[in-house]
């Protein structure tokens, strides 16, 4: 639910992005969903090379790409559908908390459980990008050009995480290091039902 804080401004005081708790925490939420879902997409191919999870040939591991990032386009039309009867903030806390559990479920599984698990959080992570930058942009004003910008520069996260989550998984394995993942949808979970509430700083 958005609510404003209706404190008058200060007089004088010129209105800035940083004034917009909603707008910096959805820039944040943009990083780390990008990254999430950049690092997830990027290390399956070797993850299901793992003798402990699908011990598959890397060319026959790549066939499954199609699976993680196509359920991230059909979950786009059911999104569509549903976010007509939900609001926006629950239903992306929703599909983030759903994410990180699956996430969480394949780290402490083997095999096809952990397979399917990890491919299935695709479908979840399609309505994650369009609806955080709506709830960021909300009642911006004046200010929506400015924030946009602030909101595309942050899908920088899907270079940077995936660099922390590699390094990661050189020193924990590759099955652990998920679990970085796991913390950037809880982050979204929180701002689809906290941060994403429209008040001024």
């Amino acid at each position: 639910e958005l609510t404003r804080d209706l404190r008058p401004a200060v007089p004088g005081q010129t209105d800035s992005v940083w004034h917009h708790p909603h707008l910096y925490w959805g820039a944040l939420a943009i990083f780390v969903y990008v990254g999430a879902e950049v690092s997830i997409g990027s290390f399956l191919i070797n993850y299901f090379n793992d003798p402990q999870i699908g011990n598959l040939p890397l060319a026959t591991a790549a066939n499954y790409l199609i699976f993680y990032w196509g359920g991230a386009m059909v979950g786009r039309f059911i999104g569509a559908l549903a976010l007509q009867y939900f609001k926006p903030g629950r239903a992306l806390a929703l599909c983030a908390l759903v994410a990180a559990g699956l996430v969480a479920l394949s780290m402490l599984t083997f095999g096809h459980v952990a397979m399917i698990s990890i491919l299935a959080v695709g479908l979840f992570n399609s309505i994650m990008f369009p609806t955080i930058f709506a709830l960021a942009l909300a009642e911006l004003g004046p200010l929506t050009g400015k924030g946009s910008g602030l909101l595309v520069f942050s899908i920088v996260g899907g270079a940077i995480i995936p660099l922390a989550q590699g390094a990661l998984a050189d020193r924990m394995g590759l099955h652990h290091a998920f679990f970085l993942p796991v913390i950037c949808y809880a982050f979204i979970a929180w701002y689809g039902m906290r941060g994403s509430r429209v008040v001024v700083a």
